[in-house]
């Protein structure tokens, strides 16, 4: 009987343990899906200097984990690292990444 409730006692704690878990990586925020299209509203900021909307500073902080990637893709790492982006991207109030 004794190795029954030692059994059991330790399958709860099992259970309880893996609750803990799934509820904490519930709760990890996902990684962002890095893609460039969604900068599209970021557009006449990078290309012509001009202000950044709203829209744009939202889209920025949603895909700013993405940075560093776009900055060594050759696809994007001309746009990315120009001056109209850096200066978009500080009058979003977002700190430019240190992608070292």
């Amino acid at each position: 009987m004794a190795k029954w409730a030692a059994a059991m006692e330790m399958l709860l704690l099992v259970v309880v343990a893996a609750a803990a878990v799934a509820v904490v990586v519930a709760q990890a925020p996902p990684p962002p899906q890095c893609d460039p299209g969604l900068l599209s509203p970021c557009a006449a900021p990078i290309f012509f200097g001009t202000a950044p909307s709203a829209s744009c500073c939202s889209s920025l902080k949603a895909q700013q984990g993405c940075f560093c990637q776009y900055a060594k893709d050759p696809m994007y790492a001309s746009y990315i690292n120009s001056t109209n982006a850096r200066k978009m991207i500080a009058a979003c109030g977002i700190p430019l990444p240190n992608c070292g």
